[in-house]
């Protein structure tokens, strides 16, 4: 059986934490659906201090970003957003339109059909998070959206020159310099100044992850993505406390409401993984959203076998998993419930976080359990459809669909078969204890 070594926060602490986001959300949004554009400028300026003259950046705007970046810059930029396309590229082309003869006269196919505006959301607040416009601009036009917009906000009292450099070079179409709840707000309920979106992308903080869930339905959303989490599965062999810690803290410093968890075979291990975290904690720049991240939230667990960190990590459905062990392969193969896995001590979540190609906005809060990540089948919808191209497939059709109407009581469904078999058929079928039709 498991042991805990170091346990974070009650699930009760958290809810209650989430109760007040929820009604401080709520009047937010009552008040960009009720005063649009004002409401919108009102909040960026209470909580960001921008309120410029336009939210949108003009194409000037943009190219005033783009030389602030130094050349390296640029290319670094241009690295990762191609491993981004390629990989989504590649995904796309995996989504096939299909269409097939079923029965004799009888066609059903299916198309791939991209929504026609998204709105992607690039947090921006504690740090330039450039690669969200990779993971969510790209992957929309990858997967033929007509109409993107990103939305960022200002870092340090103006548009992050990288975010727009990443926003351009992606490819949006309209990109505003607006934060949070604001944002979310604006693109999917609309304002004067910015047409709404059929549907939102991208993570963000507790506030955003709200607004999108509140949001759900009027538009739609590609998930759930709360405080980052990570789960780092190790053993003697794969790894070492150094690593460990390191990978704890390298997704801990997101902020401090993020989970950093250890699962391991080796209580050896887990303590010097405790050990290395305080010793990494008194030398890492970002050592203040890190430390509180860890001691509220941080967890060590000692389990007695691959198999039992099978059972408990799916029991976490972690957000990011970190398999450093003799036999990563084994989890892969295992495991069900995770965002993305990051399998040997060669790759790491930052590295799909950042450049490696696979998109980073995943499932958070146990979403895992039912979802994956961002990925261009997100901006697409499945749409079916049947032709019947000959009288005799019509009625053969016909008649079994009108006696299972008849099960079901449905006199007008059953009709609209029954009309078909008049038609096509020239002959009557019984209905509902009727043998002559019901209508004439």
């Amino acid at each position: 059986m498991a042991i805990w070594l170091k346990r974070g926060a009650p699930q009760q602490q958290r809810a209650d934490i989430q109760k007040s986001v929820a009604e401080t959300v709520d009047r937010i949004l009552t008040d960009i659906a009720e005063r649009g554009d004002a409401a919108v400028r009102e909040l960026s300026q209470r909580f960001d201090n921008w309120n410029p003259e336009s939210l949108a950046l003009s194409d000037r705007e943009k190219q005033d970003c783009l030389d602030q970046l130094s050349s390296q810059d640029l290319k670094d930029i241009e690295f990762a957003q191609t491993q981004v396309r390629n990989f989504a590229q590649i995904q796309r082309d995996s989504m096939q339109d299909v269409e097939v003869e079923t029965l004799p006269g009888v066609v059903l196919g299916h198309k791939h059909i991209p929504v026609n505006a998204a709105g992607c959301y690039v947090p921006g607040g504690k740090y330039p998070l450039l690669a969200s416009a990779h993971m969510s601009v790209i992957t929309a036009k990858v997967a033929g959206v007509p109409r993107v917009i990103s939305c960022a906000p200002p870092f340090q009292g103006k548009p992050a020159p990288a975010i727009v450099a990443a926003q351009v070079l992606a490819g949006a179409d309209e990109i505003y310099v607006l934060g949070g709840v604001q944002a979310i707000g604006a693109m999917a309920i609309g304002t004067e100044t910015i047409k709404p979106v059929d549907m939102l992308v991208g993570p963000g903080n507790a506030f955003v992850a709200e607004a999108k869930r509140k949001l759900f339905g009027r538009v739609g959303i590609d998930l759930f993505a709360g405080p980052t989490e990570t789960l780092v599965i190790a053993d003697e062999i794969g790894a070492d406390g150094e690593l460990c810690a390191t990978d704890l803290l390298g997704q801990a410093e997101h902020g401090p409401d993020s989970p950093a968890v250890l699962l391991t075979t080796s209580e050896k291990l887990a303590r010097e993984t405790m050990a290395e975290v305080e010793r990494l904690l008194q030398i890492l720049p970002t050592a203040d959203h890190a430390r509180k991240a860890w001691e509220t939230y941080g967890e060590v667990i000692v389990a007695e076998s691959d198999e039992e960190m099978v059972a408990i990590a799916d029991e976490i459905a972690s957000e990011h998993v970190q398999v450093m062990t003799a036999a990563p392969d084994y989890f892969l193969k295992n495991m069900t419930n995770y965002g993305a896995l990051f399998l040997g001590a060669r790759t790491n979540v930052s590295y799909g976080d950042k450049v490696i190609g696979t998109n980073h906005t995943l499932p958070t809060g146990k979403a895992a359990r039912y979802t994956g990540g961002l990925w261009v089948g997100k901006f697409l919808k499945t749409c079916t459809y049947q032709r019947v191209t000959t009288d005799q497939a019509s009625a053969m059709i016909g008649e079994y669909c009108s006696r299972l109407c008849a099960l079901e009581g449905f006199a007008g469904h059953g009709e609209q078969a029954n009309i078909r078999v008049r038609r096509y058929g020239g002959r009557e079928v019984p209905y509902a204890g009727r043998v002559e039709p019901l209508l004439v």
